[in-house]
């Protein structure tokens, strides 16, 4: 796989060798992983009986995925999980439904993988709810429920989600100089019109291979609303670069294909997100990797993406209206005090002026608002002049 030179001047398109499309055999990965992940949740079911044969209460080991048992590793500028776990025991009044539910959802991975098929996140809640015999209470009170306990299978037998089988609901899009091999179908990521590719939940090697890229960056913008704009514009053309977005907080699929376009590819990753504490935790996730999912920063993060904007200053330096300004509310407050003292966040100079001084401004922005300059002001003058500078916080 060739790589692209990460020092290159993003700003000016350049002809670069195509990438050498990886050849990978689909079906020996996916049976390998397959047959291992199987093996592990065998081991968890073995593992309740042996003690439920021996007349002891059962029980499963669930790390703890909590900010007390994170620690933002330095040296490898990404968030790890610690060795902190939670025991859940079946005979535990306070713990029985938990544990129930892990076995349920267990037996559920198990026939998937023995299947092999794979299923949505939802039809995995719908094949596991009913109401438990002789009690009018049903084993999930929502979706929600169901999905918190499938992250902490996947952290309790060290597994991923994509290797018990399961898929959330596509949430993302891309646009640009690559063609990608998905499950076997070459996509020209340069021809897809006004939708643009969209991007899967899963993103594994086994499922997505990379093609033909000339890009030179990847854009990655925080809602769609921000990528049509630059799709319309053919920024992507014009500046030799790949687009995506995330609608939002970038679900695991997105995240994982920009690490791999990042790792693989060496494409740097700039990320254009509102002024406010909620984009500034979108590129925390992207950056470090979410307190959550720790676990899964290693296939995840990427610490040298950077933070493009819209930024604290704007509102001067781009000669906005009042119009534009979205009050902080108490909420916004709160929460940009505590993303300041993320340990990634709290020896950063430029990081926490940005911060205090959005505070100081009492109003938020989102990157919508530079369209009162020009309705392609970001496309054709914000982000062009940012990348020529290099002018990002890091």
């Amino acid at each position: 796989m060739a790589k692209k030179s990460k020092s290159a001047d993003p700003s000016t398109p350049a002809s670069t060798p195509a990438s050498t499309p990886v050849k990978v055999n689909r079906s020996v990965s996916n049976q390998a992983t397959r047959e291992k992940t199987l093996g592990k949740i065998l081991d968890l079911g073995k593992s309740v009986a042996k003690s439920a044969l021996a007349e002891t209460d059962p029980f499963v080991d669930v790390p703890s995925r909590t900010m007390s048992n994170t620690t933002y590793n330095e040296v490898r500028k990404l968030l790890q999980m610690g060795d902190a776990t939670l025991r859940r025991n079946l005979f535990n009044t306070g713990q029985a439904r938990k544990f129930m539910q892990m076995v349920l959802l267990s037996k559920g991975c198990k026939d998937l993988l023995q299947a092999q098929k794979t299923l949505s996140l939802r039809g995995m809640y719908y094949m596991s709810l009913h109401t438990i015999a002789g009690t009018k209470e049903k084993t999930f009170d929502d979706q929600e429920e169901s999905d918190g306990i499938l992250e902490d299978i996947e952290v309790a037998i060290a597994t991923l989600r994509e290797n018990l089988h399961l898929f959330a609901k596509k949430r993302g899009t891309m646009v640009g100089n690559i063609t990608v091999i998905d499950n076997g179908d070459s996509i020209d990521c340069r021809r897809m019109g006004t939708g643009g590719y969209a991007i899967p939940s899963i993103c594994e090697p086994s499922v997505v291979q990379f093609g033909k890229c000339d890009a030179k960056f990847v854009l990655h913008v925080e809602k769609d609303t921000v990528w049509s704009r630059f799709n319309e514009d053919r920024f992507w053309e014009k500046h030799n670069c790949i687009l995506t977005e995330g609608s939002g907080q970038p679900p695991r699929g997105v995240r994982r294909l920009l690490y791999r376009l990042n790792k693989e590819l060496g494409l740097p990753v700039y990320c254009l997100l509102d002024c406010d504490p909620w984009g500034h935790y979108i590129y925390s996730v992207i950056k470090q990797g979410s307190i959550n999912l720790a676990f899964e920063s290693e296939r995840m993060a990427i610490p040298d993406a950077k933070y493009l904007g819209i930024r604290s200053g704007d509102f001067v330096r781009c000669e906005l209206s009042d119009d534009v300004k979205i009050s902080l509310n108490d909420r916004d407050i709160e929460r940009a005090k505590q993303i300041a003292e993320y340990p990634w966040f709290i020896k950063k100079k430029h990081w926490q002026k940005e911060i205090q001084l959005m505070i100081r401004n009492g109003f938020k922005m989102e990157v919508e608002s530079l369209i009162t300059k020009d309705i392609s002001y970001v496309t054709e003058t914000y982000v062009p002049e940012r990348l020529k500078a290099k002018d990002w916080i890091d």
